[in-house]
Order: structure tokens, then C-alpha cells, then sequence
């Protein structure tokens, strides 16, 4: 694997720091120090702070894309969905330590009422709309919009949650009832 370029770095480390201290906590100074080098080369490849918040926002939407496609592997659509959940499981200690990175991310943006908040939904956009379609599969067409935002809501619920308290019990227990929910829906008790 090639190794990657300054700007890469650049964006990788930018990604980290945003989702660890915030957006609007993280200078250029952080940035460059964390890729170690100088202000002058970080200049050279991004002249404002927006301008890397434009490129973290595109890896990020370039990154749920591919997850969500390597997720179509799964061949049933309610197995697809446990991915979706389940992603609070494998991201538990991140979770907890920072809350959700598009979460945090979306939220920030909108409280600066950012220019950037409506590119940066676009990663929920992204989920909605997967999982939406998951549920059309799945038979549920006419309803499709509302338990794909069902999901993403309770989710999110479930990372401010965990990363308020710190509890990771409470983690494990809510992705068990949120696949136990499913579950109900597959087999066609639909309560929620």
C-alpha cells in the first residue's frame, strides 16, 4: 500500500482531531503539529479551515458510501441492518469517549450554523436513505421513511446516552433491543 500523501495526512489527522475536540476547537496549529509539519506546508494544502472541514466532510461521506456497500455483501436486508446496529458495538470505546462522529459533527455545525451543516447531513442522508430502502426489502414500503429514521434517531440516542454515562452495559442492552425490535418487524409483530 502506497504511502499516504501530506494532504492525506492532513485530512486523516483533521478527521481525529475534529471528532475528538470539535471542530471549532481544533486550529491549524493542532492540525499541523499532529501531521507534524510546518504551517507553511499545511498552507500549501488547504488555505482556510473550512477548506479542510469541505475535504473531512467528503472522506467522510466516501467512507460511510464504502461501508455501506461492503454491507450489501450481507444477502438478507434485516441482516443488513444489524450491521447498521451493530456498528455502535464495534465503535463502543470511540463511542463512549466522543459520542457519534456524525453526530457530533452535525450537531456542532449546526450550533455554528456552519455553511457546512447541510454537506455534513449528508452522512445521515446517506444512512436514512440505506436504510430506508433496507426496509422497503424487507416489506415495509409504505413505512420505509419512518422505521429508517426510527433507527438512525434511536441510535443516535443510544451513543449521547453511552457517552454521557459512560456505560457500556447500557450500550450492549439497547443494540439487544433495538435487533430484538427488528426481529419483531421480520417476523411481523410491529411494535416499537
Amino acid at each position: 500500500m502506497p504511502k499516504p500523501s501530506t494532504r492525506e495526512r492532513i485530512e486523516e489527522r483533521a478527521d481525529t482531531l475534529f471528532y475528538e475536540r470539535g471542530f471549532e476547537a481544533t486550529s491549524f496549529a493542532d492540525i499541523a503539529a499532529a501531521v507534524g509539519i510546518s504551517r507553511g506546508n499545511f498552507y500549501h494544502h488547504f488555505k482556510t479551515k473550512d477548506d479542510i472541514l469541505d475535504a473531512v466532510i467528503t472522506r467522510r461521506l466516501a467512507a460511510t458510501q464504502a461501508m455501506l456497500e461492503d454491507w450489501e455483501a450481507d444477502a438478507a436486508p434485516d441482516a443488513r441492518i444489524i450491521s447498521f446496529i451493530r456498528i455502535l458495538i464495534a465503535n463502543r470505546a470511540k463511542i463512549m469517549a466522543f459520542g457519534c462522529p456524525v453526530g457530533t459533527l452535525n450537531s456542532e455545525l449546526s450550533k455554528l450554523d456552519h455553511l457546512a451543516r447541510g454537506r455534513a447531513a449528508g452522512i445521515f442522508a446517506l444512512f436514512r436513505d440505506w436504510l430506508a430502502w433496507q426496509f422497503a426489502a424487507l416489506g415495509h414500503a409504505d413505512r420505509a421513511g419512518a422505521l429508517a429514521l426510527h433507527v438512525l434517531g434511536r441510535s443516535q440516542g443510544i451513543a449521547v446516552m453511552a457517552s454521557t454515562f459512560q456505560d457500556e452495559a447500557f450500550l450492549r442492552a439497547e443494540v439487544a433491543a433495538l435487533e430484538s425490535w427488528l426481529h419483531g418487524l421480520v417476523v411481523g409483530q410491529t411494535h416499537s
